[in-house]
C-alpha cells in the first residue's frame, strides 16, 4: 500500500495548480487533447465519465480557450473506435469538423499525452478528462518535458466511480513505475502529423 500512497503524493504534488475547474480560469492553449472512454457501459448505460469530457471540450472550444481538439483513444479493433466516436459527439454538438483531429493509437494515457508531442508535433495543450485522470496525465507529461495544464469537469459519483477510483489507484502506481524505473514510450509512434 505505501506504493499506492507515495504514487497519489507524488502525482498530485507534480500536478497542483495545474487542474483547472472553471471555465474561466483556464489558460488559453491552441490543442485541447480530450483522452478517450468508451461511450457506453458494460450493462449498455451511457458512461457519465465520456459524456463529461465531450461536454468539456466542447466548452473549452466556445469559450475561445482552444483552436482545436485532439481526440485520443482506443482504435485496437474495427468494432472498437473511440476517436471516431468522440469526434462525431462533438460535431453533434456544433464543433466544427475541421478543428478536431484524431488519434488512433491513444492506447493509454502515457501514449496519448506522448504522442501529441512526438507525432502531432504540439508541446502546449490542455489535458481534458476527470480530475484524477488529468493529474496523472499531467504527470506523465511532464516526465516527458511537455508544458500541460488541465480542465476537469466535475466527478462522477456513485458505484461505478467508487470502482474507476480503486482502478486509478492500480493506474497511478503503474505511471510512477513508468517515470521512475521503466522509461515507457507510446507503442507507436508513426509520421508527423500537423494541427492547422
Amino acid at each position: 500500500m505505501s506504493v499506492v500512497y507515495y504514487a497519489k503524493y507524488e502525482i498530485d504534488s507534480v500536478s497542483q495548480g495545474k487542474v483547472y475547474g472553471s471555465i474561466e480560469e483556464v489558460p488559453e492553449r491552441k490543442i485541447g487533447l480530450v483522452l478517450g472512454c468508451s461511450k457506453y457501459l458494460s450493462n449498455g448505460r451511457k458512461n457519465l465519465y465520456f459524456q463529461q469530457r465531450i461536454d468539456a471540450a466542447k466548452e473549452l472550444y466556445f469559450s475561445d480557450k482552444v483552436k482545436f481538439l485532439l481526440v485520443s483513444g482506443d482504435n485496437s479493433t474495427k468494432y472498437y473506435d473511440e476517436p471516431t466516436t468522440m469526434k462525431k459527439d462533438l460535431i453533434a454538438l456544433g464543433v466544427p469538423g475541421n478543428k478536431i483531429y484524431c488519434d488512433y493509437a491513444g492506447l493509454s494515457t502515457l501514449d496519448s499525452v506522448v504522442r501529441t508531442k512526438e507525432v502531432f508535433k504540439e508541446n502546449q495543450f490542455i489535458v481534458i478528462s476527470q480530475g484524477f485522470h488529468v493529474r496523472r496525465a499531467i504527470y506523465l507529461g511532464l516526465a516527458h518535458d511537455i508544458d500541460l495544464i488541465g480542465y476537469a469537469p466535475q466527478g462522477v459519483s456513485g458505484l461505478g466511480s467508487l470502482k474507476t477510483e480503486l482502478r486509478e489507484c492500480l493506474a497511478r502506481g503503474k505511471a510512477l513505475l513508468d517515470v521512475k524505473f521503466l522509461n515507457r514510450q507510446p507503442k507507436f509512434l508513426g509520421e508527423p502529423v500537423i494541427i492547422k
